[in-house]
């Protein structure tokens, strides 16, 4: 990304039929980002029911998964075998894959206090970049897979928090805006990422692309430093059927 674009999340569309195509695009890109990784490969994956059919498609690929670290964009505050854990949707879908032994997965903790558990995971991420600051040119993870909710949030960087005005911290608690507490990766880690991969389906997030897309909080506020792809149906793009490929 040219330094004339390095603080705008406007980055390139990508429109595709259906959510089904999606999901194949996504696991498709995924595939081919990881085939030709260096070691280590940091993938940052999103939780909700949205990319659940794009880990079982890449759960199936014939790949080597040695090299690769596994994050989380976000994480709910509940136990990891809860029905609501993101961590356990990845573990149902993706970590159940045949092949699919990553060099470790770094789940979100949640059996301790909210804070002390952000804590842990804002610690684990500095240990595994080596430093305790960013540095750029050399970003905190290589390819982040995010969402978009129809109020314009993506990971738990929710309307009208504090943590939208975090710049220190790289993980950080979110007790408040929804129905149970969370814990989110902040601006300054998602925005250290070579490839940030939104994925955005149905008419319902027509209005919220469009804002994120022109800068608008929370997924707006992002400035990132590397590559921004929206990968998005033609119901959220709000495009007639063209034929589209995928």
């Amino acid at each position: 990304m040219s330094p004339a674009s390095e603080n705008k999340v406007s980055g390139t569309l990508e429109v595709v039929r259906d959510a089904g195509a999606l999901a194949a695009r996504a696991a498709e890109i995924i595939a081919g980002r990881l085939a030709v990784a260096r070691y280590p490969f940091r993938l940052v994956l999103s939780g909700g029911s949205t990319p659940r059919a794009a880990y079982q498609l890449l759960g199936c690929k014939d790949l080597n998964w040695d090299c690769c670290e596994i994050f989380f964009s976000d994480e709910r505050f509940v136990p990891p075998d809860h029905p609501d854990s993101n961590y356990r949707m990845v573990r149902e879908t993706l970590l159940a894959g045949y092949n699919v032994k990553p060099r470790k997965v770094f789940a979100v903790p949640t059996d301790g206090s909210l804070q002390s558990c952000a804590d842990r995971y804002d610690e684990a991420l500095r240990q595994q970049y080596g430093a305790g600051t960013l540095e750029n040119g050399v970003p905190l993870f290589h390819l982040t897979l995010l969402g978009l909710g129809e109020d314009g949030h993506t990971a738990s960087l929710l309307p009208d928090q504090p943590v939208l005005k975090e710049r220190n911290r790289w993980a950080a608690p979110v007790p408040e805006g929804r129905a149970e507490p969370r814990i989110t990766l902040t601006y300054p880690a998602l925005e250290s990422s070579e490839l940030i991969l939104f994925r955005v389906t149905g008419a319902s997030k027509r209005d919220a692309l469009a804002q994120a897309r022109g800068g608008a909080l929370p997924a707006g506020g992002l400035k990132p430093k590397g590559e921004v792809l929206w990968l998005v149906d033609r119901e959220a793009a709000g495009e007639e059927d063209q034929g589209y490929g995928f």
